[in-house]
């Protein structure tokens, strides 16, 4: 059976990860901030109780892993491609054989793949340090839900690259991403935040993708793991159909 097809999609993908691994602009804070996030409020304040069966050390384990891939997404599209878009990169791309879908799904990997490695530090952490303990099932649904929670912010990040310049493009993405994460519960347990955030959250993905994660280990706040995910799948489906327009109105704008 020929497999040639799928090699342009393994090089592209090798090397956006390379790419952004160069970049310690993105690398280094796409891995340590929400690493830094958890070892200050999950292990410098881990009480012997727990909400939701977990303690904080636990609890603070889905929320940041949601926090850190989310943030990988967002920046990996809504600044990458804005910047890249601006540069002429993606008009280059096209004149290629490259599969335009190649570029995208790379861009996909990379952020799965930081946010997947965020979880295992902060998890190595937490099992050291913060006596967090769970099942292999458990171990197991936390990295699948954190690395196909990616999905949701690319195709937001992707939206914000395509109708965003390389100027506005990064404090629009901490704009959205910084307040959203906050108010989702992803940064302190929601049950502490003002009444407020407790209204306005579960208008968000971020909090819909946050209760997800911490259904794995015991510490979603509510709501069903169907209705989350029926969530994020609209959202995905509505941030994807206006990236299209934005994609087909660039093409207009730059052919005719």
């Amino acid at each position: 059976m020929k497999t040639s097809w799928i090699r342009p999609y393994l090089l592209e993908a090798k090397y956006e990860l390379i790419k952004v691994l160069r970049l310690p602009a993105f690398a280094i804070p796409t891995l340590t901030f929400p690493v830094f996030f958890y070892v200050l409020f999950g292990l410098s304040f881990n009480p012997p109780g727990g909400r939701g069966g977990a303690r904080m050390a636990t609890y603070l384990l889905g929320s940041y892993g949601a926090f850190g891939v989310m943030g990988a997404a967002l920046f990996s599209f809504g600044v990458g491609v804005a910047v890249e878009r601006g540069q002429g990169w993606l008009l280059l791309k096209r004149a290629t054989p490259m599969p335009p879908l190649a570029y995208f799904l790379a861009k996909i990997f990379s952020a799965m793949v930081f946010g997947a490695v965020g979880l295992a530090m902060m998890s190595t952490l937490g099992v050291l340090f913060g006596s967090v303990r769970l099942e292999l099932s458990q171990w197991l649904g936390l990295l699948g839900v954190v690395v196909l929670g990616a999905l949701p912010f690319c195709a937001l990040g992707l939206l914000l690259g395509l109708v965003l310049g390389p100027n506005s493009a990064p404090p629009m993405v901490n704009l959205i991403y910084l307040p959203s994460a906050f108010a989702s519960g992803m940064w302190i347990p929601i049950q502490m935040l003002p009444k407020f955030f407790k209204a306005i959250a579960p208008a968000l993905p971020s909090y819909h993708f946050a209760q997800l994660a911490l259904g794995q280990i015991g510490g979603s706040q509510g709501g069903s793991p169907l209705g989350h995910a029926a969530y994020l799948a609209g959202f995905t489906a509505v941030c994807l159909a206006l990236a299209r327009v934005a994609y087909l109105r660039d093409d207009g704008r730059t052919f005719g």
